[in-house]
């Protein structure tokens, strides 16, 4: 049986910060929860001998904005990287407004999707990495409207266009025909949050956004984040800014040794803490 088809057998998910029963009105219907945006069942990776992930089950619902601390090696950047399968699970499987992520059921299993089909569903799933990762021979204007053209999207005035839009949202409009290299870390990072917008995804994952960037640049970066929080847009991100944690998200998961061992609302895990390790941790940051 391969790693895929281990992926079959799935534990129950723990939903952060949502129920997982209906509520009852005033006059006794139901209403519905929303859906999760994103499920993770049963996340185990390994590299070599190194368990990253050991066992993560997950619900983030839809439009809820989720903070992923931890320390170093912990597996955040691992959880963000399996989400949209940039890197594939050992077992267990990714779910993402429902449908499996980079696999498909067959016969009771899981088997990996071709890459044009995998292309298609990351283009859905907005990532943005702590490097920036912007191509260096394209303007800002460019960078943002590249995939929509690369994914038939949108034609290239229509692409351009919408960019420019982005663009003007994180506070770059005039900056459109810049190239990288002549736009500060804060600036590259904030085209890269309006690339990761263009395709309007669902779903934006940010792999520690500001851990690049000096330290007057960071509030610059956070300011689009929190501006997007209240955009309904489900976003997970990892971070150590415990400030803006405690802010801006609707739940926090602290992560160790590739599990998570507390979960809950800001108030709670960053205030009172129930786990040891979480304890210990917080300490050493705030």
């Amino acid at each position: 049986m391969n790693a895929v088809d281990k992926a079959g057998t799935a534990g129950a998910s723990a939903a952060v910060g949502a129920s997982a029963a209906p509520t009852a009105g005033a006059a006794g219907a139901t209403e519905p929860v929303r859906p999760a945006a994103v499920s993770v069942h049963r996340a185990y990776k390994r590299f070599g001998e190194r368990q990253v992930l050991a066992g993560i089950d997950l619900e983030v619902p839809a439009g809820q904005v989720l903070a992923v601390l931890g320390p170093s090696g912990s597996g955040k950047s691992t959880l963000l990287r399996v989400i949209n399968h940039l890197e594939q699970l050992d077992a267990g499987h990714v779910e993402v407004g429902g449908e499996p992520v980079g696999v498909r059921r067959h016969r009771g299993r899981f088997k990996e999707l071709g890459p044009r089909q995998i292309r298609a569903q990351r283009s859905r799933i907005g990532f943005v990495f702590q490097d920036f990762n912007l191509f260096p021979h394209l303007t800002a204007l460019d960078n943002v409207a590249a995939a929509p053209v690369a994914t038939r999207r949108a034609g290239r005035a229509q692409a351009r266009e919408r960019a420019r839009e982005l663009l003007g949202r994180v506070g770059l409009a005039d900056r459109a025909e810049a190239y990288p290299r002549q736009l500060s870390g804060g600036q590259q990072q904030r085209v890269a949050i309006a690339r990761a917008l263009a395709l309007d995804p669902g779903v934006i994952l940010f792999d520690e956004p500001t851990s690049a960037l000096d330290p007057e640049l960071v509030g610059e970066v956070l300011a689009v984040i929190r501006d997007l929080a209240t955009s309904g847009t489900t976003l997970i991100v990892v971070t150590h800014e415990i400030g803006f944690a405690r802010d801006v998200a609707d739940a926090v998961v602290f992560l160790d040794g590739g599990r998570i061992v507390e979960q809950g609302p800001p108030d709670q895990v960053l205030t009172a803490p129930r786990h040891p390790r979480t304890r210990e941790f917080l300490s050493r940051v705030l």
